[in-house]
């Protein structure tokens, strides 16, 4: 009789495991309508992500509180969240018309409006991944307040630690605390936090604004307190989501408008016969590749290109690029802030009829008769991804075809070996949690960009679903097994089922439209230190960003 084998699962699979867990539980809390992320219907959600352990949120299966984490995940919810046992995904449901004050979190673009002392409602406009994307954060966060709860809760009754008394005298003051004040109250905060007194210091000033230089303590001190009397007083926290998010939500509501929108323009510019190209980048590498130089080059004489890009890209150079987006416009910019689709996706149309190439960087251009138009619309977020593109690419009226000669995608990306700045040129995408995968032909390749000075990747690439998933394990597999995964994105394959949709089977686009694709990377989950949490690119970003956009730009105007 032969033996049976003792089977386990490896870390990797118990991540692929945990990260489906997740997207099907969220997908049934979201169909449910309501939950208690730390009662019994929350349970496995946090099962699941303490399962995973994500690198971004770092030590969140251990005793101490992750201050890493918990920094990168306030600056992508809404001042004040922290106090709100009630919160509300929403569509755009008119609360702008209201005398509600939109909160917008600085790294992520949501209008979040604060209803009273106990609610706050998050408006869901850009698709599922942004549902994904908030629960997982406040999964963490909920995590972490009972980890400050259990350090300070003493009894069942409600007696706290001295610790927890002192913070909560430091937070009751209005006024910012001195030094030593300050120095007294992070004393207390370290302990509560399982964290030495330097730990708390060195990240208690980015928690900060101009306006609550003191949030650190505050932040603390709110999530622990709803904790708590999710204790004492069964106060459970709840997230509810409204019944108008349910009914819209994968239904193209906010891309339609978006893409709508852009139709219109073109058609009242004379510009709907045009060839057209599509790039997804930010709002200023395009416009900035081609007309910068021209602009500044008085300013900054006898410098480099990218010392220029780099001036341009410093957080207080409003003047320089007020002067460099005030040209663009009267040489063929139409600039198309997103105000009303809720998509949050900025666009500008370039009109290159209208471009004088002597006064760009591109004086060898070389575009035809028939003069192409540039439609460059900001990162989509996820799986809003496919919205948009999907609805750019649908005839305008059902019957004006639209003639789309190429797409061009430049985003930044996780990298799976190299460092922050280097240069991806995925061949494929592959879907994490799904067998979808979508193999192309990428116009770019990693020979172009040798003369650049950056190390440049070639190969496959996964969407995941989640920045805030990356799991080492799981990404290990993927990077070192025959799939050969050589980064992670989250929009890649949404953007390729779109193309190849519109393409290949509803035919509304040529069938022989180019796509491009290239990356650059933001971090390096498979290193301790260099994960997204760890910072932003600073400068680094701004080389590879613009040699990718360059390479993209000289492609369509045909530069030899």
């Amino acid at each position: 009789m032969k033996e049976i084998k003792n089977i386990s699962r490896s870390r990797a699979q118990e991540s692929s495991a945990a990260i489906e867990k997740m997207y099907i539980t969220m997908r049934h809390l979201f169909n449910r309508g309501f939950y208690k992320p730390m009662g019994v219907s929350g349970d496995t959600l946090r099962e699941a992500l303490l399962t995973l352990r994500p690198e971004i949120y770092g030590n969140i299966a251990e005793e101490k509180v992750e201050l890493s984490g918990l920094l990168y995940v306030i600056e992508r919810l809404p001042t004040g969240i922290e106090e709100c046992r009630f919160i509300n995904l929403t569509s755009d449901e008119g609360y702008s018309k209201s005398h509600f004050q939109a909160i917008v979190p600085p790294k992520r673009k949501r209008n979040c409006y604060r209803i009273d002392e106990e609610q706050m409602n998050v408006e869901i406009t850009r698709g599922r991944s942004d549902i994904y994307d908030i629960l997982t954060h406040l999964t963490f966060i909920f995590i972490e307040s009972h980890k400050i709860r259990n350090r300070v809760l003493l009894d069942d009754a409600g007696e706290v630690s001295r610790d927890w008394q002192k913070l909560e005298q430091a937070v009751s003051q209005k006024k910012k605390l001195t030094q030593i004040e300050k120095e007294k109250a992070v004393s207390h905060a370290a302990n509560i936090l399982g964290r030495t007194f330097i730990e708390v210091l060195d990240i208690y000033d980015a928690f900060g604004s101009e306006l609550s230089p003191d949030r650190f303590l505050h932040v603390i001190y709110w999530l622990g307190k709803l904790a708590i009397e999710e204790v004492v007083d069964d106060n459970k926290r709840t997230i509810t989501f409204s019944p108008i998010l349910r009914e819209r939500l994968g239904h193209h509501i906010h891309g339609e408008i978006w893409a709508t929108n852009i139709k219109e323009v073109l058609k009242a510019n004379n510009l709907l016969d045009r060839p057209i190209h599509v790039i997804s980048a930010n709002m200023h590498s395009v416009m900035n590749s081609i007309f910068a130089t021209t602009v500044l080059k008085t300013k900054f004489k006898d410098q480099s290109d990218f010392f220029i890009y780099e001036e341009l890209s410093k957080s207080g150079a409003y003047e320089v690029r007020d002067k460099v987006e005030e040209f663009a416009k009267q040489h063929g910019m139409i600039s198309l802030p997103d105000a009303a689709s809720g998509t949050n996706i900025d666009v500008q149309i370039f009109d290159t009829a209208k471009i004088n190439w002597s006064k760009t960087s591109f004086p060898t251009a070389t575009i035809g008769d028939i003069k192409p138009v540039l439609i460059v619309m900001d990162y989509a977020f996820g799986e809003q991804a496919y919205e948009t593109i999907d609805e750019l690419l649908k005839p305008f009226k059902k019957d004006i075809l639209l003639n789309v000669e190429s797409v061009s995608i430049m985003g930044k990306a996780g990298i799976l070996q190299g460092g922050k700045g280097d240069i991806m040129i995925p061949t494929a995408h592959i879907n994490e949690g799904t067998a979808d995968n979508y193999f192309f032909e990428n116009e770019l390749n990693g020979e172009m960009f040798k003369e650049g000075g950056i190390p440049v990747f070639e190969g496959p690439m996964v969407t995941v679903l989640g920045t805030s998933l990356q799991n080492k394990d799981l990404l290990k597999f993927f990077h070192e097994s025959t799939w050969g995964v050589i980064g992670l994105e989250m929009e890649g394959s949404y953007y390729q089922k779109a193309i190849q949709s519109a393409s290949k089977i509803r035919k509304s686009i040529p069938q022989d439209v180019k796509v491009r694709y290239a990356y650059y990377a933001s971090d390096n989950p498979l290193e301790t230190g260099s994960t997204l949490a760890s910072g932003g690119l600073g400068t680094t970003g701004v080389k590879p960003t613009y040699l990718i956009t360059i390479k993209i730009l000289e492609q369509i105007f045909n530069v030899k």
